[in-house]
């Protein structure tokens, strides 16, 4: 998977098209990313006990992976990520600016 826990994202196809933010967990087997404040939805939630009131809550779901993009710390750009060894080590790089991400 190109994409790592911290790196900005902007969305680029649903209801949330043209969001930004950090991807805060990964799931590798389902494809997916969880970034908060983008894909929230609400629950309704039944109260349990005192420390659970219940209520209407808001959540987080994960988003597929296709349907976001990174964006490059140097240009700010959304893009594509391509990668280069050199020396027993493998580098992430910006398909448009060409600087190591």
């Amino acid at each position: 998977m190109k994409l790592k826990k911290g790196d900005d994202i902007i969305v680029i196809a649903g209801k949330d098209k043209g969001k930004r933010g950090k991807v805060e967990r990964i799931d590798t087997r389902m494809g997916t990313v969880l970034v908060l404040g983008v894909n929230v939805y609400k629950r309704h939630m039944k109260k349990r006990d005192e420390k659970n009131p219940g209520g209407i809550i808001d959540f987080p779901r994960p988003l597929p992976v296709a349907k976001v993009s990174l964006v490059c710390p140097k240009c700010k750009k959304s893009t594509r990520v391509g990668y280069v060894v050199t020396d027993k080590e493998k580098h992430r790089v910006c398909k448009k600016c060409d600087q190591m991400i």
